[in-house]
């Protein structure tokens, strides 16, 4: 079968489209055939060598997708072959074809297509996470959003909108306005700079907002403390643009509430990510969560789309289709 593998630690050109030998059904595990697999900042990290530095390699780069499930191992009873199912986490997903853990997989409804169920995998369940458990958003509340126009900051958005909270998303270029009003946000700014307090405490009349969702490394991280309001709650994810620096807790400014959200820590046992993808599937039956495509890639294109995502020109999901 193919597969995108990373040879060593460096920028898009350490991948490659090579053969690599057939998943097998082991105990606990299922083979998928991949239809579509998602690409992720994360992806990005582990090219550059931010994680999964204990698996040696080529390794192959990967953790979203949805298929067809073709082979059931040993003591696995809730799947049988013909199952369509989504699956997060799981390491290898650039591939044609993937053994996976049982527990990390979810079927897909009748009226959700694969690639729909692909999108919102590590994006949806994060944003899920996001707007419900780090701070349940409130009817009436301002949250400021980065990288609204990407695949994470659209669903975020929706989200908390959902929840009856209003939106200020940042964007970095004119172009991407409209997406993001189109997803509810109340006010878009563009910015590219780090530089958009002044207008978050205007559009807030001075009092800035409940919630930051910052993902935009180090550049942004000034001008979100002083976007939030007293006691406000500062979200800071997405290791791979690095962190603010060391921290004198003692300085930071309004007694406000500073964490940093880590994936594994959302849906922490497979039942609640089944849980949370449910609902998430739910909420596009009844229509009230919209998935934003912004590229379909050949597998074999998995380096252009990863520069094309690290260009920070594209909006919406990114997929890989095998």
């Amino acid at each position: 079968m193919k597969a995108i593998v990373m040879n060593k630690v460096g920028s898009t050109d350490v991948m490659e489209f090579v053969d690599r030998p057939e998943p097998g059904a082991t105990p606990g595990n299922i083979v998928v055939k991949v239809a579509a697999a998602g690409v992720n900042f994360m992806d990005i990290g582990v090219r550059q060598g931010m994680a999964w530095t204990e698996m040696p390699n080529p390794k192959v780069l990967g953790v979203e997708g949805a298929g067809r499930v073709i082979a059931v191992g040993d003591g696995v009873g809730e799947f049988i072959p013909g199952d369509r199912v989504a699956w997060v986490y799981a390491p290898g997903s650039y591939a044609e074809r993937l053994s996976i853990p049982a527990s990390s997989l979810v079927k897909i409804p009748d009226g959700i297509d694969d690639h729909t169920a692909a999108s919102v995998m590590m994006q949806g369940l994060t944003a899920s996470h996001f707007a419900t458990d780090f701070y349940p958003v409130q009817p009436g509340d301002t949250a400021l959003v980065h990288a609204a126009a990407g695949g994470l900051g659209l669903l975020l958005t929706q989200i908390i909108r959902r929840r009856g909270g209003r939106v200020i998303g940042r964007v970095s270029s004119e172009d991407k306005v409209a997406i993001v009003r189109k997803a509810g946000a109340e006010h878009v700014i563009v910015d590219s700079e780090g530089q958009f307090s002044g207008e978050v405490l205007r559009l807030t009349d001075g009092e800035g907002v409940n919630v930051v969702y910052d993902g935009s490394g180090p550049k942004t991280f000034k001008d979100s403390l002083s976007s939030l309001r007293r006691s406000g709650t500062f979200c800071w994810y997405g290791p791979v643009l690095g962190g603010p620096g060391p921290l004198d807790i003692m300085s930071l400014p309004k007694s406000i509430k500073l964490g940093y959200a880590v994936f594994s820590d959302h849906i922490h046992t497979p039942g609640l990510f089944r849980a949370r993808a449910r609902q998430l599937f739910r909420w596009i039956e009844e229509g009230s969560l919209k998935v934003s495509i912004g590229g379909n890639y050949a597998l074999a294109d998995a380096a252009r789309a990863h520069a094309d995502m690290e260009s920070r020109t594209t909006t919406g999901k990114l997929l890989l289709m095998p």
